[in-house]
């Protein structure tokens, strides 16, 4: 019993990075129909940026604490990734927002494989380690053991998530992100600038994946300039188990991909004889990508696509 409430834990705290990652691909779909597949590489560049402040700030301040560290490392990359995501969508998606669907998914690959590319350059291509700022001795949960970092990354997962949930649905523009995923045209008749919309979206949802790139760093203690794509993967996989374009099934496609993936990845190789080992439980979150694709290509919460919660 122990053993299963420690990987359900653990498959929480997975879960709700992929979440917070996936609200970014769930709004811009939301908004414009279009799967930002940059969205890892931003989350990426946050990690970077983050790694660059902290190391800085530990060599030219040595006794300041973990926790003045990060928050001066998240406030610093939120701005970045917030100019960077809004870059892209004005230089890249804005020109083809009236083109055939696949001209924007190309350019989207193109992009990504750009910004890993610089990212190489700036960073170097060899994995950094990322300190651990936080105590490490865990905390009991029952018969289950949780990491500081782990019940930082719950906390706050949980706070950006309701914050944005209450966003969209009680704030101005909220109001006008849900007017211009109906009818981007009716919502510029009402006075809605569909365009500063559509752009601040995909700088709130940068936003959301530099503190997901801060967290994924924590987590691994590792930042390198392909981290962002397979919790990008997956996070889309996130967004799609819960029915892309909806705010609450992004968060619970998260959470349950991640729960999924943490008690596959935990009795695998008891349920495979030893074949298949832990390091496998990245088939989990593509073989539920299939499953939802071929039995419920609108996901769990697809139903309610049409009111873009």
């Amino acid at each position: 019993m122990e053993i299963l409430l420690q990987q359900i834990l653990n498959g929480l705290v997975l879960g709700s990075v992929y979440a917070l990652i996936a609200l970014g691909y769930t709004m811009v779909y939301g908004i414009l129909q279009l799967i930002n597949f940059t969205h890892g590489e931003v989350l990426m560049v946050g990690a970077m940026v983050c790694m660059t402040v902290v190391a800085a700030l530990q060599a030219a301040f040595p006794g300041l604490p973990g926790p003045v560290l990060l928050v001066a490392a998240v406030v610093i990359a939120i701005p970045v990734c917030m100019g960077l995501s809004a870059a892209i969508e004005r230089v890249a998606y804005r020109p083809l927002r009236n083109a055939p669907r696949l001209a924007p998914l190309i350019t989207a690959i193109g992009l990504s494989i750009v910004l890993q590319t610089l990212a190489m350059l700036i960073w170097s291509p060899n994995p950094m380690v990322f300190p651990d700022l936080l105590p490490t001795d865990p905390i009991q949960i029952g018969g289950a053991f949780l990491a500081p970092k782990q019940l930082l990354i719950l906390v706050t997962a949980a706070v950006l998530m309701s914050g944005l949930i209450a966003m969209v649905q009680f704030s101005r523009l909220g109001r006008a992100m849900r007017a211009v995923s109906e009818n981007p045209k009716m919502a510029m008749l009402m006075g809605v600038n569909a365009d500063r919309v559509i752009a601040l979206t995909f700088m709130i949802g940068a936003a959301l994946a530099a503190v997901a790139g801060l967290l994924v760093a924590m987590n691994y203690n590792i930042v390198q300039f392909t981290m962002g794509f397979i919790p990008g993967l997956k996070a889309f996989t996130a967004a799609v188990l819960g029915g892309i374009g909806n705010i609450p099934g992004a968060v619970l496609g998260g959470l349950l991909l991640g729960v999924i993936e943490s008690l596959g990845a935990g009795y695998i190789g008891d349920l495979t004889g030893g074949f298949l080992g832990s390091h496998y439980q990245d088939i989990f979150a593509f073989a539920v990508l299939i499953v939802v694709l071929i039995f419920r290509p609108s996901g769990l919460l697809g139903e309610r696509v049409a009111d873009r919660a």
